[in-house]
């Protein structure tokens, strides 16, 4: 194994992008080039290769998304899209992701429930289904814990979401003119209400 080219990482003087063969391999730090013997025309022995994929990545990458956890909570794709912006390779991603799951430091299920408790009087579950799908949590998961939390109340509630909107911008259906009525009705639509919800009231 040949190392062909050595990069500089984009926004980073001390990550180092590896070539090997002419492919590229993985990214370093500067300390562990030295550590390694890493320059370009050198020779990486299977021994050095295989601790660096199998030892030295794998556990950086758990480092970091425990870090990245310290701040936030993150689905499975914002965790994977992490971790892919590092760089790591697609098996080092799945394992993280893997032990991440075993020890439930991300779990899909539970963000989505968290995040529709919190939002699902703010929100109407159009905008929470397109919201937690750009998470990466599909809308099968959302509808049904959506239901599961909201039960027989969620009419009730998006109406009420859209008397306060209507309250907020001070409308009066009777002295609205068609002009002020088109404009509110595509605001509350692109808000996530239904055009049945919004004839309602406008």
């Amino acid at each position: 194994m040949t190392i062909t080219e050595i990069t500089e990482t984009y926004g980073s003087k001390s990550r180092y992008r590896i070539f090997i063969d002419e492919e590229f391999a993985f990214v370093l730090y500067k300390g562990e080039l030295r550590s390694y013997n890493i320059s370009i025309g050198n020779e990486l022995s299977s021994e050095s290769y295989r601790e660096i994929t199998e030892k030295l990545l794998p556990k950086r990458a758990k480092m970091r998304a425990l870090n990245l956890l310290k701040s936030r909570r993150y689905t499975e794709k914002q965790m994977r899209d992490k971790l892919e912006q590092g760089e790591y390779s697609l098996a080092i991603i799945d394992s993280t992701i893997a032990y991440l799951q075993q020890y439930r430091y991300i779990d899909d299920m539970q963000y989505a429930r968290d995040y529709i408790d919190y939002h699902i009087k703010l929100k109407t579950r159009r905008r929470i289904c397109l919201d937690l799908a750009q998470k990466g949590i599909p809308n099968e998961i959302t509808s049904v814990i959506y239901l599961e939390i909201g039960g027989d109340d969620i009419e009730d509630m998006e109406n009420m979401q859209i008397k306060k909107w209507l309250e907020k911008k001070k409308y009066d259906k009777n002295e609205a003119n068609p002009q002020e009525k088109q404009r509110l009705f595509a605001f509350l639509f692109r808000k996530g209400f239904s055009m049945d919800s919004i004839k309602r009231f406008i």
